[in-house]
Protein backbone atom coordinates (compact mmCIF):
# COMPACT_ATOMS: atom_id res chain seq x y z
CA UNK A 1 0.00 0.00 0.00
CA UNK A 2 1.06 3.58 -0.63
CA UNK A 3 2.04 5.54 2.47
CA UNK A 4 2.79 9.24 2.80
CA UNK A 5 4.56 11.02 5.62
CA UNK A 6 2.51 14.14 5.11
CA UNK A 7 -0.02 14.74 7.89
CA UNK A 8 -2.00 17.36 5.97
CA UNK A 9 -5.55 16.75 4.81
CA UNK A 10 -4.39 16.79 1.19
CA UNK A 11 -1.70 14.21 1.96
CA UNK A 12 -4.18 11.89 3.65
CA UNK A 13 -6.72 12.27 0.85
CA UNK A 14 -4.01 11.50 -1.69
CA UNK A 15 -3.00 8.36 0.20
CA UNK A 16 -6.59 7.14 0.31
CA UNK A 17 -7.15 7.70 -3.41
CA UNK A 18 -3.80 6.26 -4.50
CA UNK A 19 -4.41 3.13 -2.46
CA UNK A 20 -7.90 2.91 -3.89
CA UNK A 21 -6.49 3.07 -7.41
CA UNK A 22 -4.22 0.15 -6.50
CA UNK A 23 -7.17 -1.83 -5.18
CA UNK A 24 -6.65 -1.20 -1.46
CA UNK A 25 -9.19 0.34 0.93
CA UNK A 26 -8.64 1.84 4.35
CA UNK A 27 -8.80 -0.54 7.31
CA UNK A 28 -11.87 1.24 8.69
CA UNK A 29 -14.77 2.99 6.92
CA UNK A 30 -14.69 6.75 6.62
CA UNK A 31 -18.47 7.01 6.93
CA UNK A 32 -19.25 7.19 10.66
CA UNK A 33 -22.49 5.26 10.28
CA UNK A 34 -20.70 2.45 8.44
CA UNK A 35 -17.89 2.54 11.00
CA UNK A 36 -20.45 2.02 13.74
CA UNK A 37 -22.14 -0.83 11.89
CA UNK A 38 -18.88 -2.68 11.32
CA UNK A 39 -17.79 -2.13 14.90
CA UNK A 40 -21.00 -3.69 16.18
CA UNK A 41 -20.28 -6.78 14.09
CA UNK A 42 -16.74 -6.93 15.47
CA UNK A 43 -17.86 -6.83 19.12
CA UNK A 44 -19.75 -9.24 21.33
CA UNK A 45 -23.34 -8.15 22.17
CA UNK A 46 -22.27 -7.36 25.75
CA UNK A 47 -19.30 -5.28 24.59
CA UNK A 48 -21.44 -3.39 22.08
CA UNK A 49 -24.04 -2.62 24.74
CA UNK A 50 -21.36 -1.30 27.08
CA UNK A 51 -19.59 0.88 24.50
CA UNK A 52 -22.53 2.15 22.44
CA UNK A 53 -25.29 2.26 25.03
CA UNK A 54 -26.62 5.22 26.98
CA UNK A 55 -28.81 5.83 30.00
CA UNK A 56 -32.56 5.22 30.00
CA UNK A 57 -34.18 5.90 26.63
CA UNK A 58 -30.83 7.21 25.36
CA UNK A 59 -32.31 10.62 24.62
CA UNK A 60 -29.13 12.31 25.85
CA UNK A 61 -27.11 10.36 23.29
CA UNK A 62 -29.50 11.71 20.65
CA UNK A 63 -29.36 15.24 22.10
CA UNK A 64 -25.58 15.27 21.75
CA UNK A 65 -25.93 14.72 18.03
CA UNK A 66 -29.00 16.89 17.35
CA UNK A 67 -27.35 19.87 19.05
CA UNK A 68 -24.80 20.06 16.25
CA UNK A 69 -27.55 20.25 13.63
CA UNK A 70 -28.90 23.38 15.31
CA UNK A 71 -25.88 25.41 14.18
CA UNK A 72 -24.83 26.10 10.60
CA UNK A 73 -21.49 27.06 9.06
CA UNK A 74 -21.54 29.96 6.60
CA UNK A 75 -18.47 29.57 4.34
CA UNK A 76 -16.63 32.67 3.11
CA UNK A 77 -14.90 32.88 -0.26
CA UNK A 78 -11.62 34.20 -1.74
CA UNK A 79 -9.72 34.13 1.55
CA UNK A 80 -6.41 32.53 0.41
CA UNK A 81 -6.45 29.38 2.51
CA UNK A 82 -3.41 27.85 0.81
CA UNK A 83 -1.56 27.87 4.15
CA UNK A 84 -3.48 26.51 7.11
CA UNK A 85 -2.65 26.15 10.81
CA UNK A 86 -4.78 23.75 12.84
CA UNK A 87 -2.57 23.86 15.94
CA UNK A 88 -3.85 24.67 19.43
CA UNK A 89 -2.01 25.29 22.71
CA UNK A 90 -3.02 23.93 26.10
CA UNK A 91 -1.02 24.34 29.30
CA UNK A 92 2.17 25.38 27.52
CA UNK A 93 1.99 22.48 25.06
CA UNK A 94 1.18 22.83 21.36
CA UNK A 95 -0.79 20.09 19.59
CA UNK A 96 -1.28 19.61 15.84
CA UNK A 97 -5.06 19.68 16.01
CA UNK A 98 -7.85 20.64 18.44
CA UNK A 99 -8.59 16.93 18.83
CA UNK A 100 -8.10 14.81 21.94
CA UNK A 101 -8.99 11.26 22.90
CA UNK A 102 -11.53 11.07 25.70
CA UNK A 103 -11.12 8.32 28.30
CA UNK A 104 -12.99 5.12 27.39
CA UNK A 105 -12.92 2.33 29.93
CA UNK A 106 -12.73 -1.45 29.63
CA UNK A 107 -11.26 -1.42 26.12
CA UNK A 108 -10.29 -5.07 26.48
CA UNK A 109 -13.94 -5.72 25.57
CA UNK A 110 -13.12 -4.19 22.19
CA UNK A 111 -9.59 -5.43 21.42
CA UNK A 112 -6.94 -7.38 23.38
CA UNK A 113 -4.33 -4.61 22.97
CA UNK A 114 -6.83 -2.17 24.47
CA UNK A 115 -5.36 1.08 25.80
CA UNK A 116 -1.85 0.31 24.54
CA UNK A 117 -3.05 0.21 20.94
CA UNK A 118 -4.88 3.51 21.42
CA UNK A 119 -1.82 5.09 23.01
CA UNK A 120 0.45 4.07 20.16
CA UNK A 121 -1.99 5.39 17.55
CA UNK A 122 -2.33 8.69 19.38
CA UNK A 123 1.44 8.98 19.78
CA UNK A 124 1.97 8.49 16.04
CA UNK A 125 0.02 11.71 15.46
CA UNK A 126 0.92 13.58 18.67
CA UNK A 127 -2.76 13.62 19.65
CA UNK A 128 -3.23 13.86 23.44
CA UNK A 129 -4.75 10.77 25.05
CA UNK A 130 -6.64 11.00 28.34
CA UNK A 131 -5.91 7.73 30.13
CA UNK A 132 -9.03 6.10 31.56
CA UNK A 133 -9.30 5.49 35.28
CA UNK A 134 -11.08 2.26 34.26
CA UNK A 135 -8.38 1.16 31.84
CA UNK A 136 -7.59 -2.40 30.85
CA UNK A 137 -3.85 -1.70 30.95
CA UNK A 138 -1.92 0.11 33.72
CA UNK A 139 -1.08 3.72 32.98
CA UNK A 140 2.65 2.99 33.17
CA UNK A 141 2.41 0.40 30.38
CA UNK A 142 0.51 2.76 28.10
CA UNK A 143 2.88 5.64 28.86
CA UNK A 144 5.88 3.47 27.98
CA UNK A 145 4.27 2.63 24.64
CA UNK A 146 3.70 6.34 23.90
CA UNK A 147 7.22 7.61 24.51
CA UNK A 148 7.18 11.37 25.03
CA UNK A 149 3.79 11.93 23.37
CA UNK A 150 1.17 13.91 25.32
CA UNK A 151 -1.21 12.25 27.77
CA UNK A 152 -3.47 13.24 30.63
CA UNK A 153 -5.10 11.14 33.35
CA UNK A 154 -8.79 10.81 34.14
CA UNK A 155 -9.55 10.45 37.85
CA UNK A 156 -12.63 8.79 39.32
CA UNK A 157 -12.73 9.90 42.93
CA UNK A 158 -13.08 6.72 45.00
CA UNK A 159 -14.00 6.37 48.67
CA UNK A 160 -10.29 6.00 49.52
CA UNK A 161 -8.40 9.29 49.59
CA UNK A 162 -5.13 7.37 49.82
CA UNK A 163 -5.98 5.69 46.53
CA UNK A 164 -6.89 9.03 44.93
CA UNK A 165 -3.51 10.42 45.95
CA UNK A 166 -1.70 7.32 44.68
CA UNK A 167 -3.39 7.48 41.28
CA UNK A 168 -2.50 11.15 40.87
CA UNK A 169 1.12 10.63 41.92
CA UNK A 170 1.49 7.69 39.54
CA UNK A 171 0.04 9.80 36.73
CA UNK A 172 2.67 12.48 37.36
CA UNK A 173 5.48 9.92 37.36
CA UNK A 174 4.42 8.40 34.05
CA UNK A 175 4.38 11.74 32.26
CA UNK A 176 0.74 12.83 32.38
CA UNK A 177 0.52 16.61 32.08
CA UNK A 178 -3.00 17.19 33.47
CA UNK A 179 -5.57 15.56 35.76
CA UNK A 180 -9.16 15.27 34.54
CA UNK A 181 -11.61 14.76 37.42
CA UNK A 182 -14.80 13.10 36.22
CA UNK A 183 -17.71 14.54 38.21
CA UNK A 184 -20.77 12.83 36.74
CA UNK A 185 -20.15 9.22 37.75
CA UNK A 186 -20.42 9.24 41.52
CA UNK A 187 -22.73 6.28 40.88
CA UNK A 188 -23.64 4.35 37.74
CA UNK A 189 -26.51 5.70 35.67
CA UNK A 190 -29.51 3.57 34.63
CA UNK A 191 -27.86 2.00 31.59
CA UNK A 192 -30.67 0.07 29.96
CA UNK A 193 -28.64 -2.05 27.56
CA UNK A 194 -26.21 -3.21 30.24
CA UNK A 195 -29.08 -3.92 32.62
CA UNK A 196 -30.99 -5.88 29.99
CA UNK A 197 -27.91 -8.07 29.57
CA UNK A 198 -27.33 -8.10 33.34
CA UNK A 199 -23.67 -7.55 32.56
CA UNK A 200 -21.09 -5.36 34.27
CA UNK A 201 -17.51 -6.03 33.08
CA UNK A 202 -16.00 -5.04 36.42
CA UNK A 203 -17.59 -8.15 37.97
CA UNK A 204 -15.21 -10.19 35.80
CA UNK A 205 -12.20 -8.14 36.86
CA UNK A 206 -12.13 -6.22 33.58
CA UNK A 207 -11.35 -2.50 33.46
CA UNK A 208 -9.63 -2.35 36.84
CA UNK A 209 -5.97 -2.45 35.77
CA UNK A 210 -5.23 0.93 37.37
CA UNK A 211 -6.37 -0.56 40.68
CA UNK A 212 -4.69 -3.97 40.62
CA UNK A 213 -1.41 -2.29 39.64
CA UNK A 214 -1.60 0.16 42.54
CA UNK A 215 0.26 -0.48 45.83
CA UNK A 216 -2.38 1.32 47.91
CA UNK A 217 -5.16 -0.74 46.38
CA UNK A 218 -3.20 -3.94 47.02
CA UNK A 219 -3.13 -3.03 50.72
CA UNK A 220 -6.84 -2.18 50.68
CA UNK A 221 -7.54 -5.66 49.31
CA UNK A 222 -6.30 -7.13 52.60
CA UNK A 223 -9.15 -5.48 54.50
CA UNK A 224 -12.04 -7.80 55.44
CA UNK A 225 -14.70 -8.20 52.76
CA UNK A 226 -18.34 -7.34 53.40
CA UNK A 227 -19.71 -10.43 55.26
CA UNK A 228 -23.27 -9.67 54.09
CA UNK A 229 -22.45 -10.33 50.42
CA UNK A 230 -23.69 -13.76 49.37
CA UNK A 231 -23.30 -15.27 45.91
CA UNK A 232 -25.10 -18.20 44.34
CA UNK A 233 -22.73 -20.65 42.70
CA UNK A 234 -23.84 -21.56 39.18
CA UNK A 235 -22.13 -22.66 36.00
CA UNK A 236 -22.39 -19.07 34.79
CA UNK A 237 -20.80 -17.63 37.94
CA UNK A 238 -17.99 -20.20 37.74
CA UNK A 239 -17.32 -19.10 34.17
CA UNK A 240 -17.21 -15.54 35.46
CA UNK A 241 -14.71 -16.59 38.11
CA UNK A 242 -12.44 -18.02 35.41
CA UNK A 243 -12.58 -14.69 33.55
CA UNK A 244 -11.90 -12.85 36.80
CA UNK A 245 -8.78 -14.92 37.47
CA UNK A 246 -7.57 -14.52 33.89
CA UNK A 247 -8.00 -10.75 34.09
CA UNK A 248 -5.91 -10.47 37.24
CA UNK A 249 -2.21 -9.66 36.64
CA UNK A 250 0.41 -12.34 37.05
CA UNK A 251 1.04 -15.83 35.75
CA UNK A 252 -0.25 -19.23 36.74
CA UNK A 253 -4.04 -19.61 36.78
CA UNK A 254 -4.09 -21.97 39.78
CA UNK A 255 -1.68 -19.83 41.76
CA UNK A 256 -3.84 -16.76 41.23
CA UNK A 257 -6.99 -18.72 42.06
CA UNK A 258 -5.56 -20.11 45.31
CA UNK A 259 -4.35 -16.70 46.40
CA UNK A 260 -7.89 -15.34 46.36
CA UNK A 261 -6.54 -12.01 45.11
CA UNK A 262 -8.66 -11.82 41.93
CA UNK A 263 -11.92 -12.05 43.87
CA UNK A 264 -10.67 -9.70 46.57
CA UNK A 265 -9.75 -7.17 43.89
CA UNK A 266 -13.25 -7.18 42.42
CA UNK A 267 -14.90 -7.04 45.83
CA UNK A 268 -12.77 -4.13 46.97
CA UNK A 269 -13.22 -2.27 43.69
CA UNK A 270 -17.00 -2.59 43.85
CA UNK A 271 -17.02 -1.28 47.42
CA UNK A 272 -14.87 1.84 46.86
CA UNK A 273 -15.23 2.61 43.13
CA UNK A 274 -17.33 5.77 43.40
CA UNK A 275 -18.00 8.42 46.01
CA UNK A 276 -21.43 10.08 45.94
CA UNK A 277 -20.43 12.23 48.93
CA UNK A 278 -17.95 14.23 46.81
CA UNK A 279 -18.25 18.04 47.10
CA UNK A 280 -16.44 21.12 45.85
CA UNK A 281 -14.40 21.28 49.04
CA UNK A 282 -12.76 17.92 48.22
CA UNK A 283 -10.87 19.58 45.38
CA UNK A 284 -8.48 21.13 47.92
CA UNK A 285 -7.22 17.61 48.72
CA UNK A 286 -6.32 17.09 45.09
CA UNK A 287 -4.39 20.33 44.94
CA UNK A 288 -2.35 19.16 47.93
CA UNK A 289 -1.19 16.10 45.99
CA UNK A 290 -0.43 17.43 42.52
CA UNK A 291 0.98 20.49 40.82
CA UNK A 292 -0.50 19.45 37.48
CA UNK A 293 -3.37 21.43 35.93
CA UNK A 294 -6.75 20.12 37.10
CA UNK A 295 -9.74 20.02 34.74
CA UNK A 296 -13.29 19.17 35.75
CA UNK A 297 -15.15 16.84 33.37
CA UNK A 298 -18.94 16.74 33.43
CA UNK A 299 -19.77 20.44 33.74
CA UNK A 300 -23.03 21.38 31.97
CA UNK A 301 -24.34 24.40 33.90
CA UNK A 302 -22.73 27.86 33.68
CA UNK A 303 -23.01 28.30 37.47
CA UNK A 304 -20.91 25.16 37.97
CA UNK A 305 -18.37 26.60 35.53
CA UNK A 306 -18.20 29.83 37.56
CA UNK A 307 -17.81 27.87 40.77
CA UNK A 308 -15.04 25.81 39.21
CA UNK A 309 -13.16 29.05 38.54
CA UNK A 310 -13.72 30.12 42.14
CA UNK A 311 -12.09 26.88 43.26
CA UNK A 312 -9.07 27.49 41.09
CA UNK A 313 -9.39 24.74 38.48
CA UNK A 314 -7.38 25.18 35.30
CA UNK A 315 -9.88 23.85 32.76
CA UNK A 316 -13.40 22.59 32.09
CA UNK A 317 -14.61 19.69 29.98
CA UNK A 318 -18.25 19.98 28.98
CA UNK A 319 -19.52 16.41 29.04
CA UNK A 320 -22.54 14.29 29.90
CA UNK A 321 -20.53 11.06 29.83
CA UNK A 322 -21.62 10.25 26.31
CA UNK A 323 -25.25 10.18 27.46
CA UNK A 324 -24.51 7.26 29.80
CA UNK A 325 -25.46 8.86 33.11
CA UNK A 326 -28.55 11.13 32.98
CA UNK A 327 -31.26 10.41 30.42
CA UNK A 328 -32.91 13.57 29.07
CA UNK A 329 -29.88 15.73 29.79
CA UNK A 330 -28.87 18.76 27.77
CA UNK A 331 -26.61 18.06 24.79
CA UNK A 332 -23.02 19.15 25.28
CA UNK A 333 -22.99 21.65 22.41
CA UNK A 334 -26.21 23.14 23.78
CA UNK A 335 -24.36 23.83 27.03
CA UNK A 336 -21.29 25.35 25.39
CA UNK A 337 -22.36 28.96 24.60
CA UNK A 338 -23.53 29.76 28.14
CA UNK A 339 -20.47 28.14 29.71
CA UNK A 340 -18.14 29.94 27.31
CA UNK A 341 -19.76 33.22 28.31
CA UNK A 342 -19.42 32.39 32.01
CA UNK A 343 -15.78 31.37 31.72
CA UNK A 344 -14.91 34.31 29.47
CA UNK A 345 -11.65 32.77 28.21
CA UNK A 346 -10.16 32.50 31.72
CA UNK A 347 -9.44 28.77 31.32
CA UNK A 348 -9.59 26.31 28.40
CA UNK A 349 -12.93 24.69 27.61
CA UNK A 350 -13.02 21.24 26.01
CA UNK A 351 -16.18 19.67 24.60
CA UNK A 352 -16.84 15.93 24.80
CA UNK A 353 -19.98 14.32 23.42
CA UNK A 354 -21.48 13.80 20.00
CA UNK A 355 -18.48 14.93 17.92
CA UNK A 356 -18.59 12.86 14.75
CA UNK A 357 -16.60 14.82 12.17
CA UNK A 358 -14.64 17.88 11.17
CA UNK A 359 -17.74 20.08 10.84
CA UNK A 360 -18.65 19.27 14.46
CA UNK A 361 -15.16 20.24 15.56
CA UNK A 362 -15.47 23.52 13.63
CA UNK A 363 -18.83 24.35 15.23
CA UNK A 364 -17.56 23.62 18.74
CA UNK A 365 -14.54 25.89 18.29
CA UNK A 366 -16.70 28.62 16.77
CA UNK A 367 -18.90 28.53 19.88
CA UNK A 368 -16.00 28.86 22.30
CA UNK A 369 -14.37 25.48 22.80
CA UNK A 370 -10.57 25.29 22.89
CA UNK A 371 -10.54 21.67 21.71
CA UNK A 372 -12.85 18.66 21.41
CA UNK A 373 -12.69 15.05 22.58
CA UNK A 374 -13.90 11.91 20.84
CA UNK A 375 -14.58 8.56 22.46
CA UNK A 376 -16.82 6.04 20.72
CA UNK A 377 -15.43 6.67 17.19
CA UNK A 378 -11.90 5.64 18.11
CA UNK A 379 -13.23 2.68 20.11
CA UNK A 380 -15.04 1.58 16.95
CA UNK A 381 -11.80 1.85 14.98
CA UNK A 382 -10.06 -0.20 17.66
CA UNK A 383 -12.71 -2.92 17.44
CA UNK A 384 -12.37 -3.22 13.67
CA UNK A 385 -8.61 -2.94 13.12
CA UNK A 386 -6.77 -2.41 16.41
CA UNK A 387 -4.06 0.24 16.51
CA UNK A 388 -4.30 0.86 12.77
CA UNK A 389 -8.03 1.39 13.08
CA UNK A 390 -7.59 4.04 15.78
CA UNK A 391 -4.88 5.75 13.73
CA UNK A 392 -7.09 5.94 10.65
CA UNK A 393 -10.07 7.29 12.60
CA UNK A 394 -7.84 10.07 13.96
CA UNK A 395 -6.47 10.88 10.51
CA UNK A 396 -10.01 11.04 9.13
CA UNK A 397 -11.11 13.49 11.84
CA UNK A 398 -8.02 15.66 11.48
CA UNK A 399 -8.27 15.82 7.69
CA UNK A 400 -12.01 16.49 7.73
CA UNK A 401 -11.49 19.33 10.20
CA UNK A 402 -8.68 20.92 8.20
CA UNK A 403 -10.69 20.80 4.98
CA UNK A 404 -13.82 22.17 6.68
CA UNK A 405 -11.80 25.01 8.16
CA UNK A 406 -10.25 25.90 4.80
CA UNK A 407 -13.44 25.58 2.78
CA UNK A 408 -15.21 27.81 5.30
CA UNK A 409 -12.57 30.47 4.59
CA UNK A 410 -10.50 30.13 7.77
CA UNK A 411 -6.73 29.74 7.88
CA UNK A 412 -6.39 29.10 11.62
CA UNK A 413 -8.32 28.17 14.73
CA UNK A 414 -8.37 31.83 15.74
CA UNK A 415 -10.20 32.70 12.53
CA UNK A 416 -12.80 30.00 13.24
CA UNK A 417 -13.67 31.78 16.47
CA UNK A 418 -13.96 35.05 14.61
CA UNK A 419 -16.13 33.52 11.87
CA UNK A 420 -18.61 31.88 14.23
CA UNK A 421 -21.68 29.88 13.20
CA UNK A 422 -25.38 30.68 12.80
CA UNK A 423 -28.43 29.15 14.43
Amino acid sequence: MVQTNENSAAGWQREIYLNGFAGHRMSVPISLSTLEQQAEKAMSPAAWAYIAGGAGLESTVANNRSAFEHYKIVPRMLRDVSNRDTRVSLFDQTFPSPLMLAPVGVLELVHPDADVAVGRAAAALDVPYIFSNQASKPMEEVAAAMGMSPRWFQLYWSKSRDLVASFVQRAEKCGCSAIVVTLDTTMLGWRSRDLDGAYLPFMEGKGIAQYTSDPVFQKLMDEPADPNVRRTITAHSLAGLVKMVNSYPGTGFLNKLRSGRPMKAVQKFISIYSNPALTWDDLAFLRQHTKLPVLLKGVLHPDDARQALDYGVQGIIISNHGGRQVDGSIGTLQALPAIAKAVNKQVPILLDGGVRGGADMFKALALGATAVCIGRPYAYGLAIAGQRGVYEVLRHFMADFELTMALAGCRSVAEIREAGVRE
